[in-house]
């Protein structure tokens, strides 16, 4: 059975820790987003580089050291599209605006189209689902056709 009703504050406030962990994440700092993003058991994760869905989150010593060492500096904002709340889940659709030293490469433009599904677990959150995808730019049908056939 559902818990009460999931207020605009709630949202608000799942936003701002969204913005703080993006900012967090993109520079590397990998504690300081698993400790403001819990990600749920059954977590998936459509990543913005492509590829097969990826099942749960390695908050482990060594998986966080080495995204800390794939993500190494830059700055985020978030921009909220919309918000859908229902029962005990809430949906961001988000912009992460962001640049940063990723994988080794110069600073560049790293911003995401972002849909995040959060699930209430007692009196906190945990992601459940994240989609982000690097299509901030519109293409042509041959450019798309072009990254469908991989």
């Amino acid at each position: 059975m559902p818990n009460e009703s999931i207020t605009e504050e709630d949202v608000a406030d799942l936003v701002r820790r969204c913005a703080d962990a993006a900012v967090a994440f993109i520079r590397g700092d990998m504690r300081g987003y698993v400790g403001l993003i819990r990600h749920a058991e059954d977590y998936t994760l459509l990543p913005p580089f492509g590829g097969a869905p990826r099942q749960g989150f390695d908050s482990s010593d060594d998986a966080l050291v080495e995204m800390s060492r794939f993500f190494t500096a830059g700055e985020a904002e978030v921009e909220l599209v919309q918000s859908y709340a229902s029962g005990d889940l809430a949906v961001l659709v988000l912009i992460e605006r962001q640049h940063g030293e990723v994988g080794g490469l110069p600073d560049q433009d790293w911003s995401l189209r972002v849909t995040l599904v959060f699930r209430r677990d007692g009196d906190s959150w945990r992601l459940a689902h994240r989609h982000a995808d690097p299509l901030m730019h519109e293409m042509g049908l041959n450019r798309v056709a072009e990254i469908a056939r991989g």
